[in-house]
């Protein structure tokens, strides 16, 4: 008797396979790096280099957090009075300054210049347009009963970008009454 359910050992993918290998590399490389410093410059050198990667990272994720608070406390407001909410290019980005600002706060070398390299505008447009693309590629390859399609489907816009303010009125409830009926419970409520 079979049960449809297939016994052959899934493939690993190779994200899955070299991801653990890549970690630990990054991580011998960000120590021998650390020592060949500290045999150049000191100890007291990497320390200070290590501290003032943790001080200016903190400082960039609070800025960037700063930042990504205002915009959504704007956003909100734009909401209650009624208007469209507006794109705001100070808002763009945020999200990789912060990725940028716990690149910097990881004790390494390496991890600070990766770290530095996205603070600069240009690189972070690039990795942000890249990562969209690749985004929406992922999406319109979705099934249509997946997570990915119902995250398409949320996306839909229409094409005036009204907005309809409505309220639904049931007609099956118990006893056809007007208003708000306290002893009417959903079907599916327990």
């Amino acid at each position: 008797m079979t049960t449809g359910i297939s016994t052959a050992p899934r493939r690993r993918s190779p994200a899955r396979t070299f991801l653990p290998l890549a970690i630990a590399a990054w991580l011998i490389l960000e120590i021998w790096l650390l020592t060949v410093v500290a045999d150049v410059a000191g100890g007291l050198a990497v320390a200070a280099l290590l501290a003032g990667g943790i001080v200016l990272g903190a400082v960039v994720i609070k800025r960037a957090g700063r930042r990504a608070f205002k915009n959504l406390a704007s956003t909100f407001q734009q909401a209650q009075q009624g208007q469209p909410p507006t794109p705001q290019q100070s808002g763009q980005g945020n999200g990789l300054m912060m990725l940028a600002g716990l690149l910097l706060m990881l004790p390494g070398l390496i991890s600070d210049v990766a770290g530095l390299v996205l603070l600069l505008p240009p690189v972070r447009a690039w990795i942000g347009r890249r990562a969209a693309r690749s985004l929406e590629r992922k999406m319109a390859s979705a099934p249509a009963g997946s997570f990915g399609g119902a995250f398409q489907q949320a996306r839909i816009h229409y094409p005036d970008g009204k907005v309809v303010q409505g309220e639904v009125i049931r007609e099956d409830r118990p006893g056809g009454q007007d208003g708000p009926d306290a002893a009417y419970r959903p079907p599916l409520a327990p």
